[in-house]
């Protein structure tokens, strides 16, 4: 089990990292749930593959296409769960820069993740670049 959730987490996250969007299609669930914390225009809770693919969307929208997982600093597994440690950066024409931690917890079934969810080391930053 730990075998599968480790490559299917990884797999997610190279592909996060090269925009590979065939692979993140089969890597999702369609009816997977996501956790997106804070109080801004991409938070809350996605019902479903489309939802996430349509918060990923305003993001780079947001961000001007900036947006970058830029550093996977840890990948830990228990079970059919994966903890993420990630950095993620983003600017904007303004000159606002997101620049921040997150611990990311996906859950993986079937060679697929079911759920994710989204812990950011710092709620102020991203609600505010995220407005």
């Amino acid at each position: 089990m730990e075998k599968e959730t480790l490559k299917v987490a990884e797999a997610f996250l190279n592909a996060v990292k090269t925009m590979n969007m065939e692979q993140l299609v089969v890597l999702l669930l369609p009816d997977m749930q996501w956790s997106q914390p804070g109080n801004n225009a991409v938070s809350g809770r996605k019902q479903s593959a489309g939802d996430v693919f349509q918060m990923v969307g305003k993001m780079f929208a947001l961000s001007g296409n900036t947006l970058a997982l830029s550093e996977i600093k840890v990948l830990a597994v228990n079970g059919n769960q994966a903890a993420c440690h990630l950095r993620w950066t983003a600017s904007k024409a303004s000159g606002e820069t997101l620049d921040v931690d997150n611990i990311d917890v996906y859950t993986v079934a079937n060679g697929q993740i079911t759920e994710a969810v989204v812990y950011t080391a710092d709620i102020d930053q991203e609600n505010a670049f995220w407005r």
